[in-house]
């Protein structure tokens, strides 16, 4: 299947979720990445989810986080660029819906991506070799690209992965996908 069959198929998956199914998967989620070999890092970076494209809702994992105390970093979408910034999430931090309807802090202290060790990885689709499909607009291919070669890349997802995708030489692969029931190790 290409990838824009794909986007279509799990849209529709998606919107099959009701709010009580995505909040329970939500919370499974999070209670599998306790279980990743990511809690020795301190920079963790985290997407901040689109209600309305019901994605998974990272809030739990946001409490894992503060409850290590880590030092938790957030995107903003520079749609005129292609190309993300990311801030310190504080809690001074403001956030603003987009345009797009993304949570995106206003400003604050801005993380150099060679800073982030662990990306929690919004996706549509991915597959059993790591590679994943987004939205299309390729800002977390260019991110992931940006970062240090030992950055962790972890997908979230409710569903489980297609057995190949199609890529295109500018695709990062994860290095995990953790589903409500799982964790993948690509």
């Amino acid at each position: 299947m290409d990838k824009a069959t794909l986007r279509i198929l799990y849209k529709a998956k998606r919107d099959k979720l009701t709010q009580e199914d995505i909040e329970s998967l939500s919370l499974d989620i999070a209670n599998q990445s306790l279980d990743l070999p990511i809690w020795d890092k301190t920079y963790f970076h985290i997407f901040l989810p689109i209600s309305n494209k019901k994605e998974v809702n990272t809030e739990y994992l946001l409490h894992i986080l503060q409850g290590r105390d880590k030092s938790i970093v957030v995107p903003k979408a520079e749609f005129d660029s292609g190309k993300m910034k990311h801030f310190l999430l504080q809690e001074n931090t403001v956030l603003k819906k987009s345009s797009y309807g993304i949570p995106e802090p206003v400003d604050g202290i801005e993380i150099p991506p060679n800073k982030i060790e662990v990306v929690f990885v919004p996706l549509l689709a991915y597959d059993k070799k790591g590679n994943r499909i987004g939205y299309g607009k390729g800002f977390y291919d260019r991110f992931l690209q940006e970062c240090s070669d030992s950055c962790v890349f972890v997908g979230l997802s409710f569903f489980e992965p297609e057995i190949s995708l199609k890529t295109e030489f500018q695709d990062v692969p994860l290095h995990f996908c953790i589903t409500p029931s799982r964790i993948y190790n690509f």
